[in-house]
């Protein structure tokens, strides 16, 4: 009984001094690499951009602290997520005897050491760790600080740690933090439970975004896939259901087999087109990477406006993703971009749950003038009605999307959706 005690109150001493989750990233489809990630908690508002082979550490505190809240003492491992071995430096508050203890996340302690540590830089060499995330708790007379390691490659023999060095001289130090971050970092981020997080993974032209709200360490795997314009332009992609949407608006200027699409800046010709155009909200090109395009319906007849493997959605695919993210008074929040910097206050309802990260683009109407932005976004459908097309809605002061018959002339954002 007395040992199961221990072990808890170990486990309960590592909850509250250490890191809560961690979470790291690997690419599949177009691309196996990450190159970086962009996180932002959509709650508080914080965000961090990190190497894609860094740790995020989700924690409610930050670092790593012993309990007799001695900032000197610090634990550091690389490379962490480990795969055949690893480094952890230790660096005692004092001199003196400790015990070096491993813990599954279960509380089962699988090794158990003890070791006389200098009140300097100690270095250790990990090995014969299975799959799975492991506690290190280092325990002297009067501190006792804490660590956390990610295997990912599984090892048949029994975990061990070793004493290879101490006391290092400072110089061998810095060396070893600079080739500590390039193996990949473990960088902290505040997080409280529910918070959801919106991860944007990026490989090289590939972006892909993931929307989650961790309650367990893990590892996310960005699914990348071409989405290029006929100006070049790369666009973020969404899974929603079974659907593969484009997480931003359409901007290109050119459909994908190189023809341009025609800039109508005048009011009164706008007005009067029966044919294919584009325009920037207020004929201004500053809105073009914040909003994107705003096209008439003509252009949307063209199957070729979206990049190559992608197409405008028809009104019954717009019905299959309000399907998937449900009904009601707050069913489009979950496609809007949260907080005030585009919307208008109040944003009812928007949680982005999706990503989608729709944004009030306004829409250009049929005497060829400009209005709503910040107030509404309005997202054309490939299926027309006569001398209208179907369309879907969303208003900075409600929750919901609506469907409704625009006129063809008018000038609308556009997303596009995978093919099949």
């Amino acid at each position: 009984m007395k040992k199961i005690f221990v072990v808890t109150g170990v486990l309960y001493t590592l909850t509250a001094n250490s890191q809560n989750y961690l979470i790291s990233f690997e690419g599949t489809g177009a691309s196996s690499t990450v190159n970086s990630v962009k996180v932002e908690n959509l709650r508080s508002g914080l965000t961090l951009n990190l190497n894609g082979n860094d740790i995020l550490n989700l924690t409610g505190t930050t670092g790593i602290c012993s309990t007799e809240n001695d900032q000197s003492s610090d634990i550091k491992i690389y490379p962490n997520p480990m795969t055949e071995n690893s480094v952890m430096e230790v660096y005692p508050p004092v001199a003196g005897d400790a015990v070096i203890t491993v813990y599954d996340m279960t509380g089962r302690q699988l090794f158990r050491k003890q070791s006389y540590l200098d009140k300097s830089r100690m270095e250790f060499t990990l090995s014969g760790f299975k799959n799975g995330l492991y506690l290190i708790n280092v325990k002297g007379n009067s501190y006792q600080i804490t660590g956390q390691l990610l295997c990912t490659v599984g090892s048949a023999v029994a975990v061990n740690i070793e004493k290879i060095s101490n006391n290092l001289q400072s110089v061998y130090s810095e060396k070893s933090e600079m080739d500590y971050k390039g193996t990949g970092a473990t960088v902290d981020m505040q997080y409280s439970t529910g918070d959801r997080l919106k991860f944007i993974g990026i490989s090289g032209i590939y972006s892909t975004v993931i929307m989650d709200i961790p309650a367990a360490s893990k590892t996310l795997t960005f699914t990348f896939i071409a989405c290029t314009d006929g100006d070049a332009n790369n666009y973020s992609i969404i899974k929603t259901g079974t659907q593969m949407w484009m997480a931003e608006n359409l901007k290109t200027t050119k459909y994908n087999t190189g023809l341009i699409i025609p800039l109508e800046s005048d009011n009164s010709v706008w007005a009067n087109l029966t044919a294919h155009a584009y325009c920037w909200y207020n004929n201004e090109v500053m809105n073009k990477n914040i909003y994107g395009a705003l096209y008439n319906w003509y252009t949307i007849g063209n199957s070729n406006l979206c990049p190559t493997g992608w197409h405008v959605p028809t009104d019954q695919e717009w019905t299959t993703l309000q399907d998937y993210i449900g009904y009601g008074l707050y069913a489009g929040g979950k496609l809007k971009e949260t907080g005030t910097v585009h919307w208008i206050t109040p944003n009812r309802g928007a949680t982005n749950e999706t990503g989608f990260t729709a944004l009030p683009g306004g829409l250009r109407n049929i005497n060829g003038l400009f209005g709503e932005i910040g107030l509404s976004g309005v997202w054309w459908s490939s299926t027309e009605t006569s001398s209208t097309a179907w369309a879907r809605s969303l208003q900075f002061n409600e929750g919901d999307i609506y469907k409704g018959a625009s006129p063809k002339k008018y000038g609308h954002s556009v997303r596009c959706l995978k093919d099949n």
